[in-house]
């Protein structure tokens, strides 16, 4: 019989202009996707982070976490972070996902997106501990969340709105951040908690 969480290996490339961007639907995991989202929940030194907006400080509409090797550092939205140590679950996570992408990483960002309240606002992942063309990898767990990517540069392309079930995987490399943010809006229907983790190589 079919193991239900290694269904899908292959990526699927998406049409975007200037990126190169691909999705994983079914990633192998050692345990369910629910007992990874609360494994995850539990299990992870969530912190709540504060940006300034306007001369003015608010909490980030969620809970973030960094693990990563020993001396490495990470900066963004003037905040800087300084990692945690790879926990085991979080290891055997890494270990899947750079086997089904052909990448290594040395750091793992987690957000806790607690309910439809919780947001991202557009970005690109672009800081300088990140190189030049960086690799992303995404993987989420737990609730749907639409995925929002505009192009920076040619207007006339509309957005791009991709739902990111548990389990997938969003891979976004090469050119994807000189030309494109992306974010998560806040939504008006209910849902559950979601943990996205976004494993990258930090250079620094």
């Amino acid at each position: 019989m079919r193991d239900l969480f290694s269904l899908d290996r292959q990526f699927e490339a998406l049409d975007l202009p200037d990126a190169d961007v691909s999705i994983l639907h079914q990633i192998e995991m050692p345990l369910s996707y629910p007992e990874m989202l609360r494994r995850l929940i539990d299990d992870t030194k969530w912190r709540q982070e504060q940006v300034r907006v306007y001369g003015k400080v608010h909490d980030q509409p969620r809970l973030v976490a960094l693990y990563a090797d020993k001396g490495k550092t990470y900066d963004y939205s003037g905040i800087s972070l300084h990692p945690l140590p790879w926990t085991d679950l979080l290891r055997e996570i890494k270990r899947r996902v750079e086997d089904c992408t052909d990448a290594t990483f040395n750091a793992v960002f987690l957000n806790l997106y607690r309910d439809h309240n919780d947001s991202m606002g557009f970005h690109s992942d672009n800081e300088k501990e990140l190189g030049k063309n960086p690799i992303i990898a995404s993987v989420t767990f737990g609730a749907t969340r639409t995925f929002v990517m505009k192009h920076k540069f040619a207007k006339e392309i509309p957005p791009v709105k991709i739902p990111l079930e548990a389990g997938t995987v969003l891979l976004m490399k090469g050119s994807t951040q000189h030309n494109w943010k992306h974010g998560i809006n806040k939504q008006t229907r209910p849902c559950g908690p979601r943990v996205n983790l976004t494993f990258r190589t930090l250079l620094s």
